[in-house]
């Protein structure tokens, strides 16, 4: 639970479960929903994909949180159950014919069971032994998808085309006014996504991923499920990611293998330790923090390019070793992430010009 700002105190149960306690925060929220319903009409194209793109990699963050963050199972197994809420959606919708809203809706549930299959190693194991548990599940599900044996995914082809979203009558029209349409898609989505997972920690089920985190033994000796809360994780996480795994195939309108390998995972893994682990909040500081930042470096290189060519000729290493050492920076100056970050300026504002 975050904390409560100095000053308030709360005279019911009612009251302190309440995700809002002040008026600055009720100002904040209601100029974020200002914020989110100017932007379509203000953003071109590109900063558009952009923006949607975010809105994916918040959902799937906010998965991964809950597994990571909140419950302490570590995974590395992220691009995988993307990969299977991809696939499944557009088959299910191209292949089979089913309206599209319930390929997603079944991609989602069939992702959840898949990665409470993977999770099953977590009953037993902890820490570096999960992670290579979890890391194995990513390069069978790779390995599978790669493979195609018999064609069963892809028809030999290697890829899947994916037909342009429709739904009673509405379809995605042309480029022009797609990135736009999608906007309206994916915001309300990621929004939902982001109170469904502030809501879970508020339930007995979000509180008992809590104890399994803190300490698993205690949490059994006060009635906690271990077994249960780890496997429930793992298909709460699991649900979330391949929400986002199927808009990314609806999205992007092709599904490749390449768009879900190690370095997916990788990447995912560093939007919630970026953004703040535990914090619902910094798995969204982190997904807009890791999508925006190969765009800038990309804008930083094209703008330079004349005077040190060098930077646009090794973008993708340049990428790569920021990545690293903004994550290291994070690790050693700032474990807690953005949200602290974010806390903490809130605080000085909140208590200026005391220092305390």
């Amino acid at each position: 639970m975050a904390a409560t700002a100095t000053g308030i105190h709360h005279r019911s149960y009612t009251s302190e479960l309440k995700l809002r306690a002040t008026k600055a925060e009720y100002f904040r929220l209601a100029l974020l929903a200002v914020l989110l319903l100017v932007v379509p009409f203000v953003m071109g194209n590109y900063w558009l994909s952009i923006v949607n793109t975010i809105f994916i990699a918040v959902i799937g963050a906010v998965g991964l949180n809950i597994l990571v963050g909140y419950t302490g199972q570590i995974s590395l197994g992220q691009g995988g159950f993307l990969a299977v809420g991809a696939y499944s959606s557009a088959i299910l919708s191209d292949r089979i014919g089913l309206p599209v809203p319930l390929s997603i809706l079944l991609a989602v549930v069939l992702t959840a069971v898949v990665g409470t299959f993977f999770g099953l190693p977590g009953l037993r194991l902890k820490g570096l032994y999960l992670a290579i548990a979890t890391l194995a599940s990513q390069q069978i599900i790779e390995f599978f998808i790669r493979r195609d044996m018999g064609g069963l995914l892809t028809e030999g082809k290697g890829f899947i085309n994916v037909d342009r979203f429709e739904f009673l009558g509405f379809k995605i029209g042309a480029r022009a006014v797609f990135e736009q349409q999608w906007y309206w898609i994916l915001m309300p989505l990621a929004v939902l996504a982001v109170i469904g997972a502030r809501n879970i920690f508020r339930t007995g089920l979000g509180r008992s991923f809590m104890a399994v985190r803190d300490q698993d033994i205690a949490a059994e000796a006060i009635g906690v499920n271990i077994t249960r809360a780890k496997l429930t994780a793992f298909a709460v996480s699991s649900a979330f990611v391949g929400l986002a795994g199927a808009l990314t195939a609806h999205y992007s309108e092709v599904v490749t293998w390449e768009k879900f390998t190690l370095q997916v995972s990788i990447l995912y893994l560093a939007m919630i330790i970026v953004g703040g682990l535990g914090s619902v909040a910094g798995a969204v500081y982190g997904a807009i923090f890791m999508t925006l930042l190969p765009v800038l470096i990309r804008n930083v290189a094209n703008a330079v390019e004349d005077s040190i060519p060098f930077l646009s000729d090794q973008l993708p290493a340049i990428q790569n070793a920021v990545f690293g050492a903004i994550i290291i920076g994070f690790l050693i100056f700032e474990p807690r992430g953005l949200d602290r970050i974010w806390q903490r300026m809130k605080d000085y504002v909140r208590f200026w010009p005391f220092r305390y």
